[in-house]
């Protein structure tokens, strides 16, 4: 493998609308989700530093197909980076939530290759009720990165607070479970070399692994 960095070989791979979509293989992927508005779309393109890799939908919580981004010096394909729908809006509704649920929420449930879930929430709202049902549909073993953006619009010690209260929010849900939660500001930059270092170490172990393990593994 190439020291460059895989975030930095993201483009554009496909949009996936049903399950049967979902590519086939053993192809680690890591995927990124949470509410509506919460900045998920600015942190991928600044994690990858493209400008227009990510972009949200003009009305938010309705686009119900995941973006996949392939990570790899082409035409190798080495990992997937996942932008999963926005959760927010649709949750005020019976079938908009359970439309959510038929890919989404299974993709996150049951999706093999998902090698680890990172979820942008608002600092300022921490661990609200829609993240926390969010949670609900991530596996209680996987690998989670908590981005709590909007960081910027806190003071150091007020970010520091509010990360150490969802540290004992997730720390009761998930035990010992791989969990790790950054303050982060795309525009300011705050906690995205943590942010980058987390994602590139974790691609880089699920790539090992995937070396170590018989290729027989198929889509969802």
């Amino acid at each position: 493998m190439s020291k460059l960095s895989l975030l930095l070989t993201a483009r554009f791979y496909t949009t996936v609308a049903q399950t049967r979509q979902l590519p086939r293989g053993d192809i680690p992927e890591i995927a990124f989700v949470g509410r509506s508005n919460a900045g998920k779309s600015t942190a991928i393109n600044t994690l990858c530093q493209r400008r227009r890799l990510a972009f949200a939908s003009n009305t938010p919580g309705r686009t119900q197909a995941l973006n996949y981004f392939a990570l790899g010096v082409e035409p190798n394909v080495d990992a997937y980076l996942v932008d999963m729908p926005g959760y927010g809006y649709a949750v005020a509704e019976r079938s908009a939530r359970e439309e959510w649920g038929r890919l989404s929420g299974s993709y996150l449930a049951k999706r093999v290759q998902l090698q680890a879930v990172v979820l942008l929430i608002d600092i300022r709202r921490s661990l609200g009720p829609l993240d926390q049902t969010l949670l609900d549909w991530v596996r209680p073993e996987q690998r989670l990165l908590v981005l709590a953006s909007k960081a910027d619009k806190l003071n150091r010690q007020q970010q520091h607070s509010t990360v150490a209260s969802i540290k004992r929010t997730l720390k009761e849900r998930r035990g010992s479970a791989t969990t790790e939660v950054v303050a982060f500001s795309a525009p300011n930059a705050i906690g995205l070399a943590s942010a980058k270092a987390t994602i590139e170490a974790w691609l880089q172990a699920s790539l090992g692994d995937r070396e170590k393990k018989p290729r027989a593994i198929a889509g969802l």
